[in-house]
């Protein structure tokens, strides 16, 4: 089993090649060597971006892309979520040195772009100084009226799920 399998390498950070974006903070990588590939699905820690039906849920999976797609990325993953999915930090070259090193958290950057926000509900699971850096991030990012924070009352993704399934009816 795959999820098994990454799991397993959890504690080791992987280098793998972005092969899609799901969404505005779900990605798709392949890790390992031709022949031995290894397709995992990321969910990247600490950040919550638009659904997809959500105002700027589109314009988050554009911007992630952006960053993300078809680069090499660091994975340093921390666990398997619920939905099988690595959680993960997410790390690539900056556009600026895209041959340089590792050194762009795509998390972070999703905050300052206003494309995601900060998810305090798993704070915990970050250091200290990250904590401060991205929450520092969502105020400039919210500051600046950057993406999301155009909208009037923008509604974070975890309170619109959860309206959602509040107004679905429960099957019999």
């Amino acid at each position: 089993m795959l999820a098994s399998s990454f799991a397993t390498h959890a504690i080791q950070p992987r280098v793998c090649l972005v092969v899609g974006v799901s969404d505005g903070d779900t990605i798709t990588a392949r890790c390992g060597q031709p022949g031995a590939y290894e397709q995992v699905t990321v969910r990247i820690g600490a950040i919550d971006a638009p659904e997809r039906r959500q105002p700027f849920g589109a314009r988050a999976k554009e911007a992630l892309s952006g960053l993300v797609f078809d680069k090499l990325a660091r994975l340093d993953c921390s666990k398997t979520d619920r939905y099988r999915r690595s959680v993960c930090s997410v790390w690539v070259a900056p556009a600026s040195a895209p041959a340089g090193p590792k050194t762009l958290d795509a998390g972070l950057a999703m905050i300052t772009e206003g494309m995601a926000w900060w998810y305090r509900a798993y704070s915990r699971e970050q250091t200290a100084e990250q904590r401060g850096q991205y929450e520092f991030a969502e105020q400039e990012a919210s500051a600046r009226r950057a993406g999301i924070w155009r909208d009037v009352d923008p509604v974070p993704p975890w309170q619109w799920r959860a309206e959602r399934r509040a107004a679905t009816p429960a099957s019999n």
